[in-house]
């Protein structure tokens, strides 16, 4: 595991707390063999202990507390020559570098490992490469955890509509513009709302990711490339943030029985991110925090699918989904 920050601890706490029924449900008992943060790190090749791993985060700010003796933390080398099948990429997203996350993701491919993905900027920036990269070394690259977070959004659209072809979507992706633009519904002007987003620790200190429309686009890149085949990185969405919504436009959407949201929206010609007007009776106009994508298909006509977006548990149960998923198809094989 590279990271360990919100949701690499919480991914620890829930293997913890469900190793029973991991084992009885699905047959796998998952040993974190290393872990690796910015200021040091962990190896023991028959497993962590996981309780120990996370007091030494808590007390000392680092894995590498786990063991007095190490020292080495490059996390290159510790993906190259630590024995494993999987590595979990959860450093802080780049969307501008794709670094170090790149770096990393591409490391463990070309070591014949398996990668599971929640950081965004890697995905964002080199989709289609880092596929081929996958394909070339028969090894697969599952990233449920960068859109949605514990809701399956890119399962839904791949499994559930399989056999039918989605010719577009559009949805709510980010959930920190949706909980200011709720805010502002409810009679908030856009300062005051987004200083309420910040306290409730749904905002960063410096926003500009979420507010101008970065994350969404994002998340968008990611769903057209794996969801409907195309081969697209941030430069080809045309994005517009939330930071010129005003009260007025808040106000003026309402009296026509509309809310203003941040719609990203792909079909075959154009990647869009931009804040819309949508009905209130539409299924994807939902408030708070929440994410909501529709799928438009050919036959089947259109598919809603809503949930939580963000947070460190849900996030981690992504992660579970594509440890199993891995799983059952490296026994398939």
């Amino acid at each position: 595991m590279v990271g360990f920050g919100v949701v690499g601890q919480s991914f620890a706490k829930l293997l913890l707390s469900r190793s029973a029924d991991l084992y009885s449900e699905h047959g796998i008992k998952p040993r974190i063999v290393a872990c690796v943060d910015n200021k040091g790190s962990a190896v023991a090749p028959a497993g962590l202990d996981l309780q120990r791993l996370l007091e030494a985060k808590k007390t000392k700010s680092t894995v590498g507390a786990y063991d007095k003796g190490k020292k080495e933390f490059d996390p290159v080398q510790v993906i190259e020559n630590v024995e494993a099948e999987v590595v979990l990429e959860c450093s802080p997203t780049d969307l501008s570098t794709g670094e170090p996350g790149t770096t990393h993701i591409i490391s463990a491919m070309r070591n014949g490992k398996h990668v599971i993905s929640v950081n965004k900027g890697p995905l964002a920036l080199a989709f289609p490469s880092l596929i081929e990269l996958a394909n070339y070394n028969g090894v697969m690259l599952r990233f449920s955890g960068t859109v949605g977070g514990g809701t399956p959004i890119l399962e839904f659209a791949k499994r559930c509509l399989k056999g039918d072809r989605i010719a577009s979507f559009r949805g709510i992706l980010n959930g920190t513009t949706n909980y200011i633009l709720s805010k502002m519904e409810e009679g908030m002007d856009y300062e005051s709302a987004l200083a309420d987003s910040k306290q409730k620790g749904y905002a960063e200190a410096n926003p500009s990711l979420d507010i101008d429309g970065f994350d969404a686009a994002a998340k968008l890149v990611i769903m057209a490339n794996w969801v409907m085949g195309m081969k697209v990185t941030m430069k080809d969405v045309k994005r517009t943030g939330i930071s010129g919504v005003r009260s007025a436009n808040v106000k003026k959407a309402a009296e026509g029985g509309n809310a203003i949201k941040l719609i990203a929206t792909c079909d075959s010609k154009r990647l869009d991110v931009a804040p819309t007007e949508v009905a209130k009776k539409d299924p994807i106009c939902v408030n708070g925090t929440l994410n909501a994508v529709t799928f438009s298909s050919e036959h089947s006509g259109q598919q809603t699918i809503i949930g939580r977006g963000a947070g460190g548990m849900e996030t981690a149960s992504a992660i579970l989904r594509d440890l199993i998923e891995i799983r059952d198809t490296i026994f398939e094989r």
